[in-house]
């Protein structure tokens, strides 16, 4: 109670409820709530968390931050503030400070979720750890994270999103002090939005400012974007990537297929082989990141090797077995034109007929054609079937066929797409389904894999 009380001075108009109130952890929805919680009523594009505030008592919430009066149980707090959402995140940067557990943020256009996984993995071999789970990589998915801090913890790892400029600022803020931040790479992902590529690369310097002189910047030495973070910094600075400038280095990287990637780290003069289960080269990336990380706390390479051997991280790209015998590689939770890139690498890299569903890459601006033109190309020498859906994703196939790929099919909707992709693969044939989340194509692996 009293840390509420503390945090939320400036916005706290009227607050009620026993004085040894004490929560389990936060919730923004009455349907997780867990006996215990601190329920957090925000208003939302859709619904009013005021309106399900009865709902998280009678799920055994122990307490209640809202934006005007209601009824609570005579046992359980109520907080009546000017604004939930800034109170919650008050609240998280109030309980962060009381917790000595070092922060590791990891923010980048592409591949910023599979490095915040596989560092959270590699530190878990030595250390307690918490991680923000799933998409809780906003400006309430970190401090709901936040809440979940006990003594016990030893290390935080947080994935910093970003909408607009300022926001990895106030992320960092609500989590500082951040010893560690780690930028995978800048893309124009959110060019659209933000307009020039300029403002993308501010926004995401927003991590490596906040951090203490005494603390780290990793930096994707192979990103030239990425790099030049190093410049924008008072903290140390570390490079890992392929390229004989970094100091973490992959080299002599080969391919398993679906089984993964082999690869040797070098790093401090010292060298060693290292097998990765995740598939795709462009997994070295975050492999590579999760090591510069694990070294500066302390871990040796041997640790670190056996600790991203072992690691099997829940990825957005699944394998799944799809129609007739043939493989579906899922990865349709989003797209831009690096990860389409990267997911063609990996289909160029299997065995019998590959085939592609492609969707719109959207948010991308003025770099829009480019990024269509360059998809295009390369799926023309990784596939021997495409198949486009989305009116924006329309030049990728005009791409693939002027770069020599003769069977490329339009596809007008998702129904379309389930009806061709049961009829066409054939056993040993592998399939990738990507798109940005806009085109729903994970309506389709749902409809392929069901059946």
């Amino acid at each position: 109670m009293a840390d509420v009380w503390e945090a939320t001075k400036g916005l706290l108009v009227a607050g009620s409820g026993p004085e040894d109130a004490s929560f389990r952890g936060g919730a923004i929805d009455s349907r997780a709530v867990q006996p215990g919680d601190l329920f957090f009523a925000l208003r939302g594009e859709h619904h009013d968390g005021h309106d399900f505030v009865a709902q998280a008592f009678a799920a055994g919430a122990a307490g209640a931050v809202c934006e005007r009066p209601l009824a609570a149980p005579p046992d359980a707090a109520l907080f009546h503030v000017s604004d939930s959402l800034q109170a919650l995140g008050r609240l998280a940067a109030h309980w962060r400070r009381r917790h000595d557990v070092r922060t590791i943020g990891v923010t980048g256009s592409v591949g910023k979720t599979t490095a915040k996984e596989l560092i959270a993995a590699v530190l878990s071999h030595r250390y307690r750890v918490l991680k923000s789970e799933a998409n809780l990589n906003t400006e309430i998915g970190i401090p709901l994270t936040l809440l979940n801090l006990t003594a016990e913890h030893e290390r935080a790892v947080l994935e910093l999103a970003m909408y607009a400029r300022g926001d990895i600022a106030l992320l960092a803020q609500i989590a500082a002090p951040i010893q560690t931040g780690v930028v995978t790479n800048i893309e124009p992902v959110h060019l659209e939005r933000l307009g020039h590529m300029g403002a993308i690369v501010a926004a995401k310097a927003e991590l490596v400012e906040a951090l203490p002189p005494e603390g780290l910047a990793v930096l994707n030495g192979d990103d030239p974007r990425a790099a030049g973070l190093a410049a924008r910094t008072r903290a140390r600075v570390v490079l890992y990537g392929r390229s004989p400038q970094c100091d973490v280095q992959g080299g002599d990287l080969r391919s398993r297929g679906l089984d993964g990637i082999t690869f040797r780290l070098t790093a401090g003069g010292r060298s060693i082989d290292v097998d990765c289960a995740l598939p795709g080269k462009h997994h070295v990336y975050p492999a590579l990141a999760a090591a510069a990380v694990a070294l500066d706390e302390g871990m040796a390479l041997e640790e670190i090797a056996g600790a991203l051997a072992a690691a099997r991280p829940d990825l957005r790209l699944r394998v799944l077995a799809g129609p007739n015998g043939c493989t579906l590689i899922d990865d349709s939770y989003n797209a831009s034109p690096a990860s389409m890139l990267a997911a063609l690498d990996l289909l160029s890299e299997l065995g019998g007929r590959r085939l592609a569903l492609l969707g719109d890459m959207r948010e991308l601006g003025a770099a829009e054609a480019e990024g269509n033109r360059r998809v295009g190309e390369r799926a023309a020498a990784a596939c021997d079937l495409l198949y486009v859906t989305g009116e924006r994703a329309r030049p990728i196939g005009a791409a693939a066929q002027a770069a020599g790929l003769e069977d490329v099919r339009y596809l007008e909707s998702n129904e379309a797409a389930v009806e061709a992709l049961r009829r066409e693969p054939r056993a040993g044939d592998h399939v990738l389904i990507k798109a940005s989340r806009a085109l729903a194509l994970e309506e389709v692996v749902d409809a392929l894999v069901a059946r």
